[in-house]
């Protein structure tokens, strides 16, 4: 069998061969087989039924797509670095390709069982219309801050389709228009936050650092006041290297004050949380699905709005290592619901959950949290996703 390898190069995975890692010898060892390490040289891939896709971390999603070249894809994955989560992503597109693929996931066991049956194209039944609730956001504008993070393969969204089923209207930011304000903005920290604390993993976070934090926060408000923003969505990875820190302060303090802000320049993510928000009617946690444990579900991100969470404290940015990030702890157990709308606005999913327990892990994004799922859910995930990020609303009002 053969084995195909994707990482980005955010991440350490990419120090060491992907058949050099212990989760793949214990695939092997319990499919009682030998990989042939084919890294990432994809000009001999057929997509036969004995070769696979390790997808090692997140933000590798625009790579598979451009090596791809329409044949089927059987992804591996594993429980960090944001491996299922870009793999979901990576279904998602080939599903809007009409192209068979499957996410295998779980323990080594699991995985090597189910590298004995063949992809298929998946459905779910928990996939529903949303057409009947009609244009709950109409009126309202939102704003598309730099162009969607290259990962979001499947993500791409017709503005039009949003007005027609939504009412919302999206516009477009030049992201150098946020850049230039960060650099003339305040770094006034706002009101009401904790003091810096020592990051459980991260390196220390300098008053500099929070002070740049602050910094992206005023620009923001100013952009949101200049066009008269409901929302926006933020193309945030380009702050790594623009000005050296990230948007999760930011993006967490603007969700708190009322205005949705989405992380990636994800378009359906920003969409979803200002829908489900409307009818909710709490502010909602953007979230990647990290890993999937029997009927247990752990989702994670950088950032949460402070006012969704009972406590929290600050850490790094995962990815990066750098700029203030969110540590969000959720009250647990709570009742909640896991929503996504589809890129066109016309298919999403709505389940009723169970936070069940907050954890705090160095692999994975900050905010870490484990939520009760079902069989049906399960499936849905690794079979037929909307994409990849899925808003998490804790205590909700009633549907």
């Amino acid at each position: 069998m053969k084995l195909w390898s994707l990482s980005s190069n955010l991440h350490s995975e990419i120090r060491v061969r992907a058949t050099e890692e212990p989760f793949i010898k214990a695939i092997e060892a319990a499919a009682g087989i030998r990989f042939e390490d084919c890294g990432d040289d994809f000009s001999t891939y057929t997509g036969g039924s004995d070769e696979f896709i390790y997808i090692r971390t997140g933000g590798t999603e625009g790579m598979f797509k451009k090596v791809h070249e329409g044949k089927p894809a059987r992804l591996i994955t594993s429980g960090k670095s944001n491996s299922l989560a870009a793999s979901m992503e990576i279904l998602s597109y080939l599903r809007l390709k009409g192209i068979s693929g499957d996410i295998l996931h779980g323990s080594p066991k699991e995985i090597a069982q189910a590298m004995r049956r063949p992809a298929h194209m998946g459905s779910s039944r928990l996939i529903r219309n949303f057409e009947s609730y009609g244009p709950l956001l109409s009126g309202k504008r939102y704003g598309v801050i730099g162009k969607p993070s290259d990962w979001l393969i499947s993500s791409g969204t017709d503005y039009k389709k949003v007005y027609d089923r939504l009412g919302a209207e999206l516009i477009d930011i030049p992201i150098s228009e946020l850049t230039a304000a960060i650099e003339l903005s305040s770094r006034d920290i706002p009101a009401g936050l904790k003091a810096m604390n020592l990051p459980k993993y991260g390196r220390p976070i300098s008053e500099r650092d929070f002070g740049l934090a602050a910094g992206i926060y005023w620009a923001l408000k100013g952009i949101i006041a200049k066009y008269r923003l409901d929302g926006f969505t933020l193309r945030c990875f380009d702050l790594l290297t623009s000005v050296g820190n990230t948007g999760c302060l930011a993006l967490s303090l603007l969700n708190t004050e009322g205005t949705i802000a989405t992380c990636e320049g994800d378009i359906p993510a920003m969409m979803s949380m200002a829908a489900g928000k409307a009818i909710f009617g709490v502010d909602g946690f953007q979230a990647n699905l990290s890993r999937i444990e029997g009927d247990r579900m752990l989702f994670a991100h950088c950032t949460v709005p402070i006012s969704a969470v009972a406590d929290y404290c600050y850490d790094t940015h995962f990815e990066s290592g750098i700029g203030v990030g969110i540590h969000g702890e959720f009250p647990a157990p709570s009742k909640a619901i896991l929503f996504k709308l589809a890129p066109k606005c016309r298919e999403f999913i709505c389940e009723e959950v169970e936070i069940e327990a907050n954890q705090y892990e160095d692999n994975l994004c900050r905010t870490q949290v484990w939520i009760k799922s079902t069989g049906d859910l399960r499936d849905y995930m690794l079979g037929s996703p909307l994409g990849n990020h899925h808003i998490i609303f804790c205590n909700p009002r009633s549907l």
